[in-house]
């Protein structure tokens, strides 16, 4: 009887994992602000000092939290045909998962040497050495890449911290480029004549799809000095 009580409770003892996964449906409900260590206690009804026995604080909550989604990113982009299809689907996933997690952006533009980051640096490295990149061209290569695609996260991120959370995305999106289009388009077409041409396409052009151009763009420049 007393061993099945101890097995019982050491499959109900909480776990990092479980702590993670709780931090990052909260995330996902109600947005940083409302990730603190009560509701995330309330959430897997324990006490806090059980969820400070697996992190420290809460910007360790997130980075660990921002790790687990880029780790199954990361995870899931290894079965391309070529190290090309493999940097593709690593950084179209971690587009993907900014805009579904936006809480994601904002951990990895704030904190670049975290392992989440190095995990990505990680899998890009292994695919650019794969695609021939010659040795001396693998840092800048790898970095320009991952560059980008934080950027992207750090763009997110501003974005997220203007509107509150579970504000309409999309249609926010649009009214905020048609008013910039449209402030564009008042330029002196003189001193302007690029930006004034780009604003007839800027409200409704597919943030994927150029994201994805900006890839395809540092991806060719690779090919080039193999």
């Amino acid at each position: 009887m007393a061993s099945r009580i101890r097995t019982e409770r050491r499959r109900d003892a909480l776990s990092k994992a479980r702590v993670v996964e709780a931090a990052i449906d909260i995330l996902d409900r109600v947005g940083e602000d409302g990730l603190t260590f009560r509701a995330l206690a309330a959430h897997l009804a324990t006490g806090s000092g059980a969820i400070y026995w697996h992190v420290t604080d809460k910007n360790d909550l997130l980075a660990a939290a921002t790790d687990h989604v880029i780790a199954r990113v990361m995870a899931d982009a290894v079965g391309g045909s070529t190290p090309q299809d493999v940097i593709r689907t690593m950084a179209l996933g971690v587009f993907d998962t900014i805009h579904a997690h936006p809480w994601v952006g904002g951990q990895l533009s704030r904190n670049p040497w975290q392992h989440a980051v190095l995990r990505m640096m990680e899998g890009i490295g292994g695919q650019v050495q794969a695609l021939g990149v010659p040795e001396q061209a693998q840092f800048n290569s790898v970095t320009a890449l991952l560059s980008f695609v934080l950027g992207l996260a750090g763009q997110y991120a501003a974005g997220a911290r203007r509107f509150p959370h579970g504000t309409d995305r999309v249609e926010v999106r649009k009214a905020v480029l048609q008013t910039v289009a449209a402030k564009w388009m008042e330029l002196d077409p003189a001193a302007h004549p690029f930006v004034r041409q780009v604003a007839e396409v800027l409200p409704e052009h597919d943030d994927r799809e150029q994201f994805l151009a900006g890839i395809d763009l540092i991806l060719a420049g690779m090919e080039s000095i193999r």
